[in-house]
């Protein structure tokens, strides 16, 4: 594609000798300007990703996503506008219709949507595409049939606000409206007939507009194919792009196309393209790619630099050469682009100064206004900078750079003051317009630092954001002004009570918000209630970072004053509900869940409920009430009678509910809830939960003994998870599968870290299983001192709160430390405390687990006949769970005990069957120490060869092969999980683990490799 044709060679020199490089000619005004008037250069070099981009958004075809990534100039979006404009030119030959960028026409055949994500902190709640919208359908929406659902929108595009729906009632719920707002937003892309939407730099979008983009791969009736570009270098950590380009849809065409430097021939082309097609040497071909990596942004700004330096001039008809050496090329682009910039004249450079600071396309009137220039001055600069390319003229006449990078190089650029300067025009000037956005004014009196307006402007962000359902967003901008020094305490309040800001993890500066609202606290002026909404803020903060314990704290100061609003009282009283390492007993906790209770019964439309009573039945569960269970049955109707807000609430009460049934060993039920709940999130997009839900699914697994892969998915949970819990929850997983293989020392680091996340949060959930495997760590050690240091301070607090549901996982290691110390006593009063707590309750995991104990106290002072019976009863109590992993840990001693009775007979053959079964399950470091005590007794213990998973070499697992038959029959991996009672995610795993173990890397390759090798059983 470079374009080249035979002419004259042509040359670059200095046209002036003795000037250093850098340094334009004299040119008086008597001498004609020879230098050449570069053009804008051809698409060059991206030949076959062009092809790709186009024949994934053929007309007819699946809908697709198609990532483009690379560097700063790389050349993403001019690879899109040629796709695109290709797309239309096919498009119009098959059709009739439009060009690429109509909104579709009556045929159904839809249009293209592109939207920009601008560079700014804080962004309007879906900015980018509301923008896109406002400026493609100018005349509104007038004839497109919008639902009553639109009127959610009437906040975000308030000059439609007269031919929209009255926005609906609020919900309680954020996390509701907001997918209650994505959906509206949904149906107007589709009313628009939008087939394909194309985001640029998505490495700047705001946490709604990729919200928003999970949500539209995810609908069961996608039909819009997304573009999006962007940068990986500039991907902000914890971003959800990673998410969203991991997880292709099923259906749908998933294209990533990465984007590299070009060549030395197609930096030929290029530059010869903006040379009028005249040829361009070998020798400054190579140079210009040597100095600027072949980046095609770097490659046009420096052949415009050369041209303003005189380093390009023409003499009869040829390039003259001189020595390449000469010429100077700056190191980066943003060194280009300044240099070119202070060569204007200083009515083009205050123009772009202007441009650099508002950032996005804007009318001649504003950028006019914002530089300080009169007309008359202005435009011809304009005019200027748009001829030597650093401006360009878009849609609506509006001006902006042509490139982001070149706008950051003039910004970085300005002094401080300059750019406050600058920003305080910027705000005035679009203040004056109609229907300023309150974003945009917040963003630019920010950056003047002028407080008023940014307190004003910024709280009026907020509150839209609000009415959108975009809680996010509207926590953004309220932590901004939180943190406005000298804010006034009734000020802090005021913008306290517009949203909840616990519901959404990683705000920054988290530190500086926490310590705003303390100092607020000491002002004496606040009313009781004032206070009561500070103390809850608080908590939710605290509460949402992990640190459980000293939230409740918060909550109970703020029940005080909330007496006039039940609603947020019951929502406190859910939460103080909820077990903590607190002093707080299981009574005090029950207590306030029944107060909870009475005011959901007597205050709580019904028609809101659904949100407390799932948060409610989940603190019952924690605290291993059976009334917890009462409304689960509701979670799992059919979601056609819930409303549509309701959604996001019944997926959240089948993950806790889910949980709760996994940690009381009713694991048939919890595998039940927790594939309901997957399935649901991904049909309806809740990206929020879903990761909650399959690190749930990976633990389920985990006891279930699905271990196939196992550290291979929890290193694959939410890559982008910033939740400490979170992260503990899969420090945990990898340090249980540690700890069977038999790498002590790594499953110790993790455990530990895992522990200290529950310790420093109050979390008991997160506390009782890492103790209780620490606990059992040591003990394999001989370091029974340690082994009781790591299992006292959790212990202490279950038995002092009666909190016996989370024994299951501790108490065993606990009562084995105290028999290992000689404490037989005590180890007997907390098997009895134990036993007691857990009877007459129907919690499998605990009753197993005081099993268990009864059989370490049995051992300890009992006849080995009595012991081997007991231990027979707890691995009987295991396998009914199941728990295959503490059923042979169980079946281990029994066969140990049944040894020391006498006659070894039978207890040596079943020794053998627990190391071969511990071996096959993948627990190689159990099986060793089996292995090892069969050949203290005489046995010979066969080391069987691990050089695949789970003991079967390269062979197929007996679980793999039930996998591979179902495939073989044609079902779906969600078909094969049904019909084996297994979860996607575990047959997913199963099938990858076949693919490897065949040399192959799809389903269908894995089919013909299976039946190929039954057909021929002896190759």
């Amino acid at each position: 594609m470079s374009g080249e044709r035979s002419t004259a060679a042509h040359q670059v020199v200095h046209a002036t000798q003795g000037l250093s490089p850098g340094t334009a000619a004299p040119r008086p005004e008597s001498v004609p300007d020879h230098r050449p008037r570069p053009r804008p250069p051809r698409f060059t070099g991206r030949d076959a990703e062009l092809r790709d981009l186009v024949d994934a958004l053929a007309p007819g075809g699946p809908v697709a996503l198609v990532v483009v990534e690379g560097e700063a100039g790389i050349g993403k979006s001019r690879l899109v506008r040629e796709a695109l404009r290709l797309c239309g030119e096919r498009r119009e030959t098959e059709t009739g219709d439009g060009g690429p960028d109509g909104l579709g026409g009556p045929d159904g055949s839809g249009g293209t949507l592109t939207a920009v994500c601008p560079p700014f902190r804080d962004a309007l709640t879906f900015g980018p595409i509301i923008d896109a919208v406002r400026d493609a359908r100018p005349e509104g929406p007038a004839g497109l049939g919008l639902s009553p659902l639109a009127g959610v929108l009437r906040p975000l595009l308030p000059e439609w606000a007269d031919d929209l729906q009255p926005v609906p009632e609020p919900l309680p719920d954020p996390g509701a409206a907001r997918h209650r707002l994505l959906r509206a937003l949904a149906e107007l892309l589709d009313r628009l007939a939008i087939r394909v939407l194309v985001v640029e730099d998505v490495h700047w979008a705001d946490d709604a507009t990729l919200d928003f983009l999970l949500f539209l791969t995810t609908r069961p009736t996608r039909t819009v194919s997304l573009v999006l570009t962007y940068r990986p270098e500039d991907l902000p950590p914890g971003s959800l792009l990673p998410r969203l380009t991991s997880r292709p849809a099923a259906g749908g065409r998933h294209v990533r196309l990465a984007l590299r430097p070009l060549g030395v021939a197609d930096t030929a082309g290029l530059v010869s393209s903006m040379l009028d097609d005249d040829h361009v040497s070998d020798a400054f071909s190579t140079f210009l790619h040597a100095r600027t990596d072949g980046i095609p942004l770097a490659l046009e700004e420096s052949v415009h630099l050369l041209r303003d330096r005189a380093d390009l001039v023409r003499r009869e008809d040829e390039w003259v050469r001189h020595a390449l050496a000469d010429i100077a090329v700056p190191p980066t682009i943003r060194d280009a682009v300044a240099e070119r910039v202070a060569r204007l004249d200083p009515d083009a450079r205050t123009v772009l100064e202007a441009a650099a600071v508002l950032g996005e396309p804007a009318p001649e009137d504003v950028l006019f206004a914002v530089a300080g220039l009169p007309a008359d001055r202005a435009r011809p600069a304009a005019d200027a900078a748009v001829r030597g390319g650093l401006l360009t003229e878009g849609a609506y006449g509006r001006l902006a750079f042509r490139h982001a990078l070149s706008a950051q190089a003039v910004h970085d650029g300005l002094t401080a003051r300059d750019r406050a300067r600058l920003h305080a025009r910027a705000g005035r000037a679009l203040a004056e317009g109609a229907r300023p956005s309150p974003a945009r004014l917040a963003h630019h009196f920010r950056g003047a630092g002028d407080l008023g307006p940014w307190l004003r402007h910024g709280e009026r962000a907020a509150d839209l954001a609000l009415a959108a359902g975009d809680q996010r967003t509207a926590v953004a901008f309220v932590h901004d002004l939180l943190t406005i020094p000298g804010l006034p305490a009734r000020d802090i309040v005021r913008l306290v009570r517009k949203v909840p800001l616990h519901t959404y993890g990683g705000l920054r500066n988290r530190d500086e918000m926490l310590r705003t609202l303390r100092d607020c606290l000491t002002d004496d002026g606040l009313s009781p209630r004032e206070r009561a909404d500070v103390h809850m803020q608080l908590g939710r903060i605290i509460h949402a970072a992990g640190e459980l314990r000293p939230s409740q704290d918060q909550f109970e100061q703020a029940i005080q004053g909330l007496a006039d609003d039940p609603l947020e009282a019951a929502r406190a009283m859910i939460l103080l509900g909820v077990p903590t390492d607190s002093p707080l007993p299981v009574a005090a906790h029950l207590r306030w869940l029944d107060r909870a209770a009475e005011l959901m019964e007597r205050e709580v439309p019904r028609e809101r409920r659904l949100f407390y009573r799932v948060s409610w039945s989940n603190a019952l569960l924690q605290l291993g009430e059976e009334t917890g269970w009462q409304p689960v049955d509701g979670f799992l109707r059919d979601e056609s009678e819930v409303a549509p807000g309701d959604i996001l609430h019944l997926n959240r009460g089948l993950l806790n509910s889910g949980a709760g049934a996994m940690y009381w060993g009713r694991h048939a039920k919890a595998r039940q809830l927790l594939d309901r709940a997957l399935d649901q999130a991904d049909r309806h997009g809740i990206q929020g939960q879903h990761m909650m839900i399959a690190a749930n699914v990976v633990h389920l697994d985990w006891f279930c003994g699905h271990w196939e892969n196992y550290p291979e998915r929890v290193r694959a949970l939410a890559e982008s998870e910033d939740d400490p819990r979170f992260l503990a929850e899969k420090q945990l997983l990898l340090g249980l599968h540690d700890l069977a293989a038999g790498d002590r020392r790594t499953a110790e680091e993790r455990l530990a870290a895992a522990l200290d996340e529950g310790l420093r949060g109050g979390d008991l959930l997160l506390q009782a299983e890492p103790a209780g495997a620490l606990g059992r760590l040591h003990l394999a050690d001989g370091e029974t001192g340690r082994a009781l240091a790591a299992t006292e301070q959790v212990t202490g607090t279950l038995t002092a709160k009666g909190l016996w549901v989370f024994g299951a996982e501790l108490l065993p290691a606990r009562v084995e430390a105290l028999l290992a110390a000689g404490r037989t006593e005590e180890a007997g009063r907390l098997t009895d405390a134990f036993a007691r707590g857990t009877a007459g309750r129907a919690i499998p995991a605990a009753a197993a687990a005081a099993l268990v104990c009864r059989a370490l106290v049995t051992g300890a002072d009992g006849p080995a006949d009595r012991a081997a019976d007991a231990w027979a009863a707890a691995a009987e109590a295991w396998r009914a769970l199941p728990r295959p992993y503490e059923a042979l840990l169980a079946a281990e001693r029994e066969a140990l005990h049944r040894i020391a009775a006498g006659p070894p007979d039978a207890g040596l053959a079943r020794l053998h069957d627990v190391r071969r079964e511990l071996d096959a399950l993948g627990a190689r470091g159990d099986a060793d120490r089996v292995a090892a005590a069969l050949r203290e007794h005489g046995e010979t213990a066969r080391v069987v060869w691990r050089g695949g998973r789970r003991g079967y070499g390269d062979r197929l697992s007996p679980r793999e092969t039930e996998v591979v038959r179902l495939l073989l029959d044609g079902l779906t991996n969600r078909e094969i999980a049904a019909a084996l009672s297994r979860s996607p995610k575990t047959v997913a795993a199963q099938l990858k683990s076949a693919m490897r173990k065949h040399g192959v890397t799809t389903r269908t390759a894995l089919a013909v490799s299976v039946a190929t090798a039954e057909q021929n059983p002896a190759e």
